[in-house]
């Protein structure tokens, strides 16, 4: 680009080298040393053409200005001379502008947009594209995760609520919109995408007590329907299979029992439709029977009652219709609504007529789905396999799954290489309500998790990876009711039922409790005992309170190890008591939110009894071995037998060999008797504890 001397420049503009440096200097913001300096040709020729224009508006000015006598007004020249000149400020301050602070303007008017708009994202996103949207540095975005307490690389996923925080820290309003890529969406929105609802086999599953005729009654019912029609029978055992009677379906599921019905609840998976109950005709009502009504119950599912066994001698199907109403199960033949079915599985008797009143509840309940749809269902098993490698058994609930699709599956991922029906064949699709065995996962999933077909692999794995920080981040279960912040959760409409599972050592003691609890119920909360057992308390138990929400009242009765570590796990509420009276207080106490415990019980561990001695001035003394945690001379023990408390007191010594001990840690043995209680048995358990002082800080 040209230039031009300041000498030049000011012999063309008619005005002196040192009134141009001047004017450079002080309207234009351009630095000269002297009249040798040179100027670019762009600045030369804007600083013509403002004092050329300058020059010539003066002199139209005045030959306007001139009056009558060609005398000019001042005032009205200075005037326009002021305005030239703010005019020239102007623009040099612009010329500068341009060049120096152009920059600097624009990153202020990013800043000001970025603060004034929304960003939207979906419910995953990559770091990257997260600081993209946000229009930040990922650097500082990271940073950010950081201070939030995730620690995220830049091709890492992320979740909405993780961005939220990242973006909140940053100072920029995030929304989050449906993301459609994913396909998956919550369970209100997914039953709007269900539109074409088509009928479905219901989804069946036996329970009932040891030795009744559970799987008697499923092979009575695979061979009937499912074998004869099957050269060399079943192949291969999934967990689940599908019969066909008069042209419908009914898929069983071959699961344990009420345990594992109540732990996939547990997780979140109600995928049982309708409960078979078998009773066995010559025993009648036994205690898993009963547990496995008041699971059913929990989870208001429809049973039907296989009374099974009518061929062998003693059997007496009155008898078990008469003992189901004391559960609240009165026959239809009685005026009740539940179905009752006699049915010999050895004999084969009855089959038919079970299976046609499974198809008659399913079309009660009006089963549907819709096939045309993305697939979601459930796990019911899941293996490692030497051969093959993750290997699960699904249950599609809705829509249709078919090879070559990507699933995610809790935090889990993969893309199906393979299927297979409940009868070992390669299938291509499943529809709803169809238990199939899949190939392709990356890692085993967990019985109970929920699948839900995505678009491609890629999103699958960065959701999957993305659920597992999310999982380690939290690493928290979901809030359990408790008697100390009951009246709390009433207060803010978390909870509006007290769920209750009663164990205690007598039959009488449960319904003495069970008619005193249920009488405290208010308008706003109701008490409702799920389930009353005779024994101590098991993991069954557990399981059920977690799945129900419920707290474990234990009367002369304590959880077994088991119970303990899955209560501590899953967060569930147990408490015991020696005094009816004492319980129905706590929790007439905890409604009203007076309930204000002052002492804790700290278990220090738990003894097991080998071997006794009994020594005519002492009493009987006890072999023992510390089976976890510790026994102090000091400590408060109970006498545990089957679960069930005998004896409470304090120990009368603790030795180990022949020295006295102040204590015996897990793994050793010791020797110990107790003050004033002889009846020590082997196999009995100590409980050792002591009682510690709540610090109450003060509001």
């Amino acid at each position: 680009m040209s230039k031009i001397r300041v000498y030049e420049l000011a012999k063309e503009l008619e005005i002196s080298s040192k009134e141009l440096i001047a004017l450079l200097k002080d309207e234009f913001g351009i630095e000269v040393k002297n009249h040798m300096s040179v100027v670019e040709e762009e600045d030369a020729a804007l600083i013509k053409e403002l004092l050329g224009d300058s020059e010539g508006n003066k002199e139209a000015v005045k030959e306007e200005s001139m009056d009558t006598e060609g005398k000019v007004t001042k005032s009205i020249v200075d005037e326009y001379e002021e305005i030239l000149e703010e005019e020239v400020v102007n623009l040099a301050k612009k010329k500068k502008k341009t060049k120096r602070e152009l920059a600097q303007e624009k990153l202020e008017a990013e800043e000001a947009a970025l603060a004034n708009m929304k960003v939207e994202i979906g419910e995953f996103i990559t770091v990257k594209e997260f600081a993209d949207k946000l229009g930040k540095p990922v650097a500082e975005v990271i940073k950010a995760l950081i201070f939030t307490g995730i620690m995220a690389g830049i091709n890492q996923e992320i979740d909405f609520e993780t961005a939220e925080k990242a973006a909140k820290r940053l100072e920029i309003d995030i929304v989050k919109i449906k993301d459609d890529a994913s396909g998956i969406s919550d369970e209100k929105e997914e039953d709007l995408l269900d539109v074409n609802l088509e009928k479905r086999p219901p989804i069946v599953t036996v329970m009932g007590h040891v030795d009744h005729g559970k799987t008697s009654l499923l092979d009575a019912i695979r061979k009937a329907k499912v074998t004869e029609s099957e050269a060399g029978g079943i192949t291969q055992h999934i967990g689940a299979y599908t019969i066909t009677i008069n042209g419908e379906k009914i898929t069983f599921l071959d699961t344990p029992g009420h345990e594992a019905f109540t732990a996939m609840r547990a997780r979140g998976a109600q995928v049982t439709d309708i409960v078979i109950l078998v009773v066995a005709a010559d025993d009648g009502i036994m205690p898993q029977t009963a547990e496995a009504i008041n699971h059913c119950k929990a989870a208001n599912v429809p049973m039907i009652v296989a009374i099974n066994k009518i061929d062998v001698e003693g059997a007496n199907i009155d008898r078990v219709k008469q003992e189901l109403t004391e559960y609240g199960l009165v026959a239809e033949e009685w005026g009740g609504d539940t179905i009752c079915v006699p049915v010999s599985a050895k004999q084969r008797i009855g089959i038919d007529d079970l299976l046609e009143m499974v198809l008659l509840t399913a079309e009660v309940e009006e089963l549907k789905a819709d096939s045309n749809r993305r697939a979601a269902g459930t796990v019911i098993e899941s293996e490692l396999d030497k051969g093959r490698g993750p290997v699960a058994t699904l249950l599609v609930q809705k829509g249709t799954l078919n090879v070559g699709d990507s699933i995610l599956v809790g935090s889990t991922y993969g893309r199906i290489r393979a299927m297979f029906d409940d009868k070992g064949k390669k299938i291509k699709s499943a529809g709803p309500s169809i238990p199939v065995e899949i190939l392709g996962l990356s890692e085993v999933p967990q019985a109970g998790d929920k699948f839900h077909e995505v678009k491609d692999e890629k999103t699958a794995r960065g959701m999957a990876e993305a659920r597992k920080i999310k999982e380690k981040s939290l690493q928290q279960s979901t809030m359990r009711v408790s008697l100390e912040d009951l009246y709390s959760q009433v207060k803010e409409g978390k909870i509006k039922e007290l769920p209750i599972i009663i164990k205690a050592d007598v039959q009488g003691s449960i319904e003495a409790l069970k008619g005193t609890l249920e009488k405290l119920s208010t308008d706003e909360i109701k008490v409702r005992v799920i389930h009353g057992g005779v024994g101590a308390v098991t993991e069954t138990d557990i399981s059920l309170a977690a799945a129900s929400n419920a707290v474990v009242i234990g009367f002369n009765v304590r959880p077994d190890n088991n119970a303990q570590v899955l209560a501590e796990k899953e967060k569930v509420y147990v408490k015991t008591y020696r005094v009816i009276y004492h319980a129905v207080d706590d929790i007439k106490a905890a409604m009203i939110g007076m309930l204000a415990p002052e002492i804790k019980e700290v278990v220090q561990g738990r003894v097991e009894i080998r071997q006794t001695y009994k020594v005519s001035a002492i009493g009987t003394i006890a072999g023992c071995y510390v089976l976890n945690g510790k026994i102090t001379r000091n400590s408060e023990i109970r006498l545990l037998r089957d679960g069930v408390i005998i004896h409470e007191g304090k120990l009368a010594s603790l030795k180990r060999f022949k020295d006295d001990a102040k204590e015996v840690l897990a793994g050793f043995e010791c020797g110990l008797s107790i003050e004033k209680f002889n009846e020590i048995k082997e196999g009995d358990i100590i409980e050792a504890y002591v009682m510690e002082s709540i610090v109450r800080k003060e509001l």
